[in-house]
């Protein structure tokens, strides 16, 4: 069959099965994951894996807009409005989540320092879809909340930061070894960051520059699509993280475009079936054949991620002061994951060939699980916050 007709069973089954999950009060993408396990070579074999690895260029094109959007909350005015706390319970609590992973995988699990330090640096993105979801259905409001949400807009971009320096090393410890290493590992990490920033800047200031002088929304929207391409092609050619450039993009127009909320909002007409394959792909290639190899460290993933989360964030609020509500209950808001973590997992496989399969088997199925728990934990700690408004 033509690969469009595959296309069109990965868009129709994700639509079809996020209708169903929504019943459920569940995100969106946990209906595109379901819906990729299901059409795919481990149950109906709909869509053949072979098919699924030929949609590449979608996960590229969806891991870039995913980035620029998340670049898009990284205004310095709004950071500076947003205070002390929220920066430091945003690091902590992301920081917290990689070291309690990383030091669980080499020192519990025994596996491999350079695939501990990438399984532990997708440990700190959230997915801010699904608690979002959850405050906005039972209208919360409160400390808590006021903290929840600038926390989970800011927590990605520290995800992508440390990813990149943890793919960096790791690439690093493969090919040198970790002995008498640490000062390659840190020029190499470096560099790569600096580099996919000033790319990302660069871009970011002709697309900032050029837009007011688009004319009318297709050529703006055309114009911010082929910038973020040329960003995403330049990274590749320079072994850079397309992730960190991408960003940096959304970052410098959202400091400096003056017609910005129109660059962000265009591409939202041109994302929403691109994210729906893109996650749905990443149901298809699913590999549960490896799943019982993966099992014991993907359960030690989900457990450690969340102590680390609970434990950065109470970190955090307890030493800026913050109210006694988020102290307690700000942790179980932050467990979702999802998109982010996604695109983290399947982008590894093309940085470090060999690990990605794996990676992305924990990540996934990690992602189910979080992705049924976590409204419940964020609708818990908000109960307990005293900030739920609507009767159930």
């Amino acid at each position: 069959m033509h690969i469009l007709y595959y296309l069109a069973i990965i868009l129709f089954s994700g639509i079809i099965l996020a209708r169903i999950v929504s019943k459920l009060k569940l995100p969106n993408v946990t209906g595109y994951l379901l819906a990729g396990i299901i059409i795919g070579p481990s149950v109906l074999g709909l869509v053949p894996g072979d098919v699924a690895s030929s949609f590449s260029l979608i996960s590229v094109a969806a891991l870039g807009f995913i980035a620029y959007s998340i670049g898009s909350e990284l205004n310095l005015e709004h950071i500076r409005k947003s205070g002390r706390t929220i920066f430091w319970i945003t690091l902590l609590e992301a920081l917290g989540a990689v070291m309690i992973v990383d030091l669980a995988m080499i020192f519990i699990f025994r596996q491999p320092v350079a695939f501990s330090l990438v399984l532990g640096a997708i440990a700190a993105a959230t997915a801010p879809a699904a608690t979002i979801m959850v405050v906005r259905q039972y209208k919360a409001k409160g400390p808590l909340v006021s903290t929840l949400l600038p926390v989970v807009a800011m927590d990605d971009a520290v995800a992508i930061i440390v990813f990149g320096f943890s793919t960096a090393a790791a690439q690093a410890i493969i090919s040198t070894g970790i002995d008498g290493s640490i000062g390659i590992l840190i020029f190499r990490s470096l560099r790569e960051i600096v580099l996919a920033l000033f790319i990302g800047f660069l871009v970011g200031l002709f697309l900032s520059y050029f837009s007011r002088k688009a004319k009318g929304e297709e050529e703006l929207l055309s114009l911010t699509i082929a910038s973020l391409f040329l960003t995403i092609g330049i990274s590749y050619f320079l072994k850079v993280s397309p992730l960190l450039s991408c960003m940096m993009v959304g970052a410098t127009v959202s400091n400096l475009a003056y017609n910005k909320n129109r660059l962000f909002s265009i591409v939202d007409r041109f994302t929403p079936p691109i994210f729906l394959a893109f996650f749905t792909l990443a149901g298809v290639e699913l590999k549960f054949d490896i799943l019982h190899q993966v099992g014991l460290i993907g359960a030690g993933y989900v457990v450690f991620r969340v102590i680390g989360k609970m434990l950065g964030a109470y970190l955090g609020a307890k030493i800026t002061d913050a109210p006694a509500v988020v102290q307690k209950y700000l942790g179980l808001a932050l467990i979702p994951q999802a998109g982010v973590a996604i695109g983290l997992s399947m982008i590894t496989e093309q940085i470090i060939p060999g690990m990605g399969a794996v990676i992305r088997t924990i990540i996934l199925s990690a992602t189910v699980i979080y992705e049924l728990v976590g409204p419940v934990a964020a609708k818990i700690a908000l109960k307990k916050a005293g900030e739920i408004t609507v009767k159930e």
